[in-house]
């Protein structure tokens, strides 16, 4: 059961070691990320509300993907 759990833990380690290479390297090219039509931005007075609902709906899927690759190579 331990053996699991830490397995799950490397995983989980890797893909946050991977995504922050991605965002180092390539941060200056995901400015369209936040940006999508669907993303609703409402700016007033003093008031600023953002809801990234397309992009989180795309990282969602991405994200799926990836689980499903992992569980299908480790499995």
């Amino acid at each position: 059961m331990h053996t699991q759990i830490g397995k799950y833990i490397i995983i989980a380690g890797v893909i946050i070691v991977f995504i922050g290479i991605i965002i180092y390297f390539f941060g200056d090219k995901l400015g369209w990320l936040g940006r999508l039509p669907g993303d609703i931005h409402v700016e007033k007075q003093n008031v600023k509300v953002y809801f990234p609902v397309t992009t989180m709906i795309v990282i969602s899927i991405i994200l799926t993907l990836l689980v499903n690759l992992i569980k299908k190579f480790f499995s």
